[in-house]
C-alpha cells in the first residue's frame, strides 16, 4: 500500500471525523464516525430524508413513489426485483462492450477537437450507459443537455420573481424530459418489452408519471454522480504524477484500488439524511424516534479508526475501499459496480492518449443540502 501525498480536491467544511453521534442546536443529529454511520445506515427503523422527498410525499396517495423515496418491505421487494440489472455479471455481459465503444467515441471527440471540457465528455458517456440500463433509448437528440439543465445546482438565494422563474424553468425541463425521452421509451416498450427497467415498471402496472419519477431518480444516481466522479478522479490523476503512474501502469485490480481510494476521499454525496421511525440505539447513544439525522459520509470516510493512518492522504489499497461513498444498508447505491466499471474503462483509455494534459483547472460548486459537488471547466488537451 503506497501513500501518495495528494489531498482532497473538494473541501466541504467536514466536521472532525470520529465524533460520536450528537444532537446539534438545530435539533438535527449528526453522525461523523465510520462505525456509527454504517450501523445507523443499516438500521431498519429509519426512512429517507432530503433529496426532494418532502415534495414527493405530497403525491404518495395518488401515485407510487420512486424507489429512492420508499422504505420498508415495499422498498426491499422493489430492490430485489430490480437487482438483476446491476449485478457484476450483468454489467460484464450486457454493458462492457457499450462502455468501451462510448469511451472510444468520447476520446475521439477530444482527439478531433484538440481540447474539450471533461465534464461534457464524461456526461455523454454516463448518460448513454444509464439510458441503456433504464431503457431511455428512443430519445430525441439532446437528452444530455436536458438532464444537465435539470440537475444544475439552483441558486439558494433566489427569492420572489427569481424563485418563480427558477421553478418554472425546472417544470419546463421536466416536461421536456417527459415528452422527448420518457414517453417515447414507454411507448416503444408497451409495444415490445425489453430487458430493462422501464419494461419492468410497465409490467408492474406503473403509470407514465410513476415511470417518469423513477427515470429522474435513476438519472440523478446513474448519470450526474458518475460524471462528477469521473471528473474528480481525472483531476487527481492529472495533478499527481505518482498516482497517475500507478493507475496507468497497474492491472485492473490496481486501477480499481486507485479509484476506490479517490472516491473514499471525494464522495460525490457528502451527507446522507434520514428520519428515525423509532428509538435507534447506536453505541452508547439512543437517537429518539422522529429525529432528523445527518450522516456525514465525507467525514466518516476520514475516520482513522476505519481508514487507518493518514486518512486524508491518497493511499490506494486501504481495507475500507470506497468507504461509505455508495451509502450502506437498504438504500446503498445499486449501480456502484456500473459506476466504477465505466469510470475505469473511460479513464484507462483517456490516459492512454499521448500528451494528455489539463489546460484549465475546474471550478467546484457545492449543493449545501447534501454536500454534493459539481465540477465544471476542467479542460483537457491532447
Amino acid at each position: 500500500m503506497t501513500t501518495v501525498n495528494n489531498g482532497r480536491k473538494v473541501h466541504r467544511g467536514d466536521k472532525a471525523p470520529g465524533c460520536p453521534a450528537r444532537v446539534g442546536a438545530d435539533g438535527v443529529w449528526h453522525i461523523q464516525d465510520y462505525a456509527t454511520a454504517r450501523l445507523f445506515l443499516r438500521h431498519t427503523d429509519t426512512r429517507q430524508a432530503g433529496l426532494g422527498i418532502e415534495n414527493a410525499l405530497r403525491h404518495q396517495h395518488r401515485m407510487r413513489l420512486p424507489m429512492l423515496y420508499r422504505d420498508g418491505p415495499e422498498h426491499r421487494e422493489q430492490r430485489r426485483q430490480t437487482a438483476r440489472y446491476f449485478t457484476p455479471k450483468r454489467v460484464e455481459s450486457a454493458y462492457r462492450d457499450l462502455m468501451q465503444r462510448l469511451a472510444d467515441q468520447q476520446c475521439e471527440v477530444l482527439r478531433r477537437r484538440g481540447a474539450a471540457d471533461l465534464s461534457a465528455l464524461s456526461f455523454q458517456l454516463a448518460v448513454a450507459v444509464a439510458a441503456e440500463v433504464v431503457g431511455l433509448t428512443e430519445s430525441a437528440p439532446g437528452m444530455p443537455q436536458r438532464l444537465d439543465r435539470f440537475f444544475t445546482i439552483p441558486d439558494p438565494a433566489a427569492r420572489g420573481l427569481a424563485a418563480v422563474r427558477q421553478k418554472a424553468f425546472n417544470n419546463f425541463v421536466m416536461l421536456s424530459f417527459l415528452w422527448r425521452d420518457v414517453r417515447p421509451a414507454v411507448a416503444a416498450r408497451r409495444r415490445n418489452r425489453r430487458d430493462d427497467l422501464i419494461s419492468h415498471l410497465i409490467d408492474e402496472g406503473c403509470t407514465l408519471p410513476e415511470i417518469l419519477g423513477e427515470c429522474v431518480t435513476f438519472a440523478a444516481a446513474g448519470m450526474v454522480t458518475t460524471r462528477e466522479f469521473i471528473t474528480v478522479a481525472a483531476w487527481h490523476l492529472l495533478t499527481d504524477a505518482t498516482l497517475r503512474e500507478r493507475y496507468t501502469g497497474g492491472d485492473p485490480a490496481d486501477r480499481i484500488a486507485v479509484l476506490h481510494e479517490i472516491l473514499r476521499l471525494e464522495p460525490v454525496v457528502g451527507d446522507l439524511l434520514r428520519w428515525t421511525t423509532a428509538d435507534v440505539a447506536v453505541g452508547e447513544v439512543t437517537i429518539p424516534s422522529g429525529a432528523r439525522v445527518e450522516v456525514g459520509v465525507a467525514a466518516a470516510n476520514l475516520d482513522p479508526a476505519e481508514a487507518g493512518e493518514r486518512p486524508r492522504a491518497v493511499c490506494p489499497g486501504r481495507a475500507v475501499g470506497p468507504g461509505l461513498s455508495f451509502g450502506d444498508g437498504a438504500h446503498k447505491c445499486p449501480g456502484a459496480h456500473i459506476a466504477i466499471q465505466e469510470t475505469d474503462i473511460f479513464l484507462s483509455r483517456l490516459f492512454a492518449m499521448p500528451n494528455l494534459r489539463m489546460i484549465q483547472e475546474p471550478t467546484v460548486t457545492i449543493r449545501p443540502d447534501i454536500a454534493s459537488y459539481e465540477i465544471k471547466g476542467l479542460v483537457l488537451a491532447v
